[in-house]
């Protein structure tokens, strides 16, 4: 893990200290927050698998099907009338 050394005035750095002590955190755990959400903030991933989830979104492109047309309910009605005759055709022979 990477560090850098930062600098606070007084009075922020026991804002920080006191947001810490209250939260029941370490200073980096709040630093860490800090950062995640100032990054979300700005649309930047996080971690690699946001990164690659964001790129497959942008890249993505959506091709919609030609939808098949529904049939009207008399042609429905015609059609098995004639696979039943069909079938009973196919039963007499055998």
């Amino acid at each position: 893990m990477k560090g850098k050394r930062i600098q606070f005035d007084d009075e922020t750095w026991a804002a920080l200290d006191l947001l810490a002590r209250d939260r029941m955190m370490e200073f980096q755990e709040l630093a860490d927050e800090a950062f995640r959400d100032l990054l979300k903030k700005h649309g930047r991933p996080i971690d690699l698998q946001e990164a690659l989830r964001k790129s497959a979104r942008v890249s993505a492109e959506i091709v919609p099907f030609p939808r098949k047309p529904v049939p009207h309910k008399e042609a429905v009605k015609k059609r098995n009338k004639k696979t039943a005759r069909k079938r009973t055709k196919h039963k007499s022979k055998a």
